[in-house]
């Protein structure tokens, strides 16, 4: 009687520890799928917050979308030539053209700033304010070499202006830089026109932005 019932316990006892084996099993099974499945949703809500642009025909993405027309764009610190630190306030009651681009030493580049200069002349109550990544050295010595004195130039070299505004480059080999933008705010910041530039060899269209404040 003794000996029946100890096998007895020991096959319950086996039963059990199977049982939890296989418990187990399916427990780490389920979370590795739910941690599959979160790394999934996490990759496809990556992909559709950036904005997809290009590269000489190569995509490139940027770490979101531009703001939209009727949001106010937020602050910003940005520095000029004399390392003084601009501000959102510091152009209270203007309309604003934010000239965005990745480096002031690439042709198209500067020739967005240059054009852009040649009309803000004639703009009435409107600043056109250049924005990249570059030294502020070297953005002064682009500015008075071109007698570009029509426009505000600023670099984003410690800001966070990249970010907020969508149009830092999160990957190709400007990774980093600012991608080709134009944003059109009316005096009171709110957004009325923009345009991220599709292929960042490509000019952004002037007529649109400066018709937008007109």
């Amino acid at each position: 009687m003794f000996f029946n019932l100890r096998n007895t316990n020991l096959r319950n006892f086996k039963g059990v520890r199977k049982c939890a084996r296989l418990n187990f099993k399916i427990y780490l099974t389920f979370v590795s799928n739910i941690f599959k499945l979160n790394i999934a949703i996490f990759e496809k809500q990556k992909k559709n917050i950036m904005a997809q642009i290009t590269l000489k025909g190569n995509t490139v993405h940027t770490i979101g979308d531009l703001p939209e027309n009727g949001l106010t764009v937020k602050d910003f610190a940005l520095v000029n030539d004399k390392l003084e630190v601009k501000v959102l306030s510091d152009y209270d009651g203007k309309k604003k053209i934010f000239n965005i681009f990745p480096s002031i030493d690439t042709g198209i580049c500067a020739a967005s700033a240059r054009k852009f200069n040649e009309s803000a002349g004639d703009l009435e109550n409107t600043v056109v304010i250049n924005v990249s990544k570059d030294l502020p050295f070297a953005l002064g010595r682009f500015c008075a070499a071109e007698g570009l004195d029509h426009v505000e130039t600023l670099s984003d070299f410690r800001g966070s202006f990249g970010d907020d505004f969508g149009v830092t480059i999160t990957d190709g080999p400007m990774e980093g830089l600012l991608s080709r933008a134009v944003i059109v705010t009316d005096e009171n910041n709110h957004v009325i026109y923009s345009e991220q530039v599709p292929e960042i060899t490509t000019e952004p269209d002037y007529y649109a932005a400066l018709n937008a404040v007109k």
